[in-house]
């Protein structure tokens, strides 16, 4: 067992603890930098027939890991370089940006859950043997709390609960409209992005509250 795993037991158990005594209800943040998911077609079209992804690092959310795979996004303005793919292959691709992303390639922003692409804009992603263009795909994440169902319950949540959190400090926020999503796929981290994040200075592992 590593530095980090251990960190992350003792954590739990503090949040576990301060939530069932009636204490602050505290969840751990992560900053969700851009990413994508791909699609098994999509992977080969881009890197090569037969390609693998290569598990680079592990992620605290149950299966997933950051690949050593980057890719390019292109738009009608412009692109962003090096765009971080998240394994494993998934059934559509996604690719994930922030607002200030979506300004700088010259795609519209539309905030929406993970896999909830219907509709969604489109881009050009480009690897080291091809090309995709998609027809949808490229979002704005919606901010959401990931947890098991054991966890939600700690806070008294299920999954489908809209919540808010706050962050204190220097620059004090409060993020509204935060979707709680449980099952056994998923563990206890509240996702934001690079633009949430830094809008109120927040790093990954920091703590924020839930206000009820």
């Amino acid at each position: 067992m590593n530095a980090d795993e251990i960190r992350r037991i003792v954590e739990l158990s503090v949040v576990r603890h301060c939530a069932l005594s009636g204490g602050a209800l505290f969840v751990p943040a992560a900053v969700s930098a851009r990413h994508v998911h791909l699609s098994a077609a999509d992977v080969e079209m881009l890197f090569g027939k037969g390609y693998t992804l290569k598990n680079m690092r592990c992620l605290v959310q149950p299966g997933q890991f950051a690949c050593a795979e980057q890719v390019t996004l292109a738009g009608r303005k412009g692109q962003i370089d090096k765009i971080r793919v998240l394994g494993p292959t998934r059934r559509d691709t996604q690719v994930e940006i922030s607002m200030t992303d979506s300004f700088k390639v010259g795609i519209d922003s539309v905030v929406r859950m993970s896999g909830d692409i219907a509709g969604t804009p489109g881009g050009t992603l480009i690897g080291p043997a091809g090309q995709v263009e998609l027809g949808q795909g490229v979002i704005v994440s919606a901010r959401h709390l990931h947890a098991t169902v054991e966890q939600a319950g700690w806070f008294g949540l299920k999954n489908g609960d809209i919540i808010s959190v706050k962050k204190t400090g220097i620059r004090d926020t409060v993020f509204g409209n935060v979707v709680v999503r449980t099952g056994s796929d998923h563990e206890l981290e509240l996702h934001l992005d690079t633009d949430e994040a830094n809008a109120a200075g927040i790093k990954t592992g920091e703590m924020l509250e839930i206000l009820k």
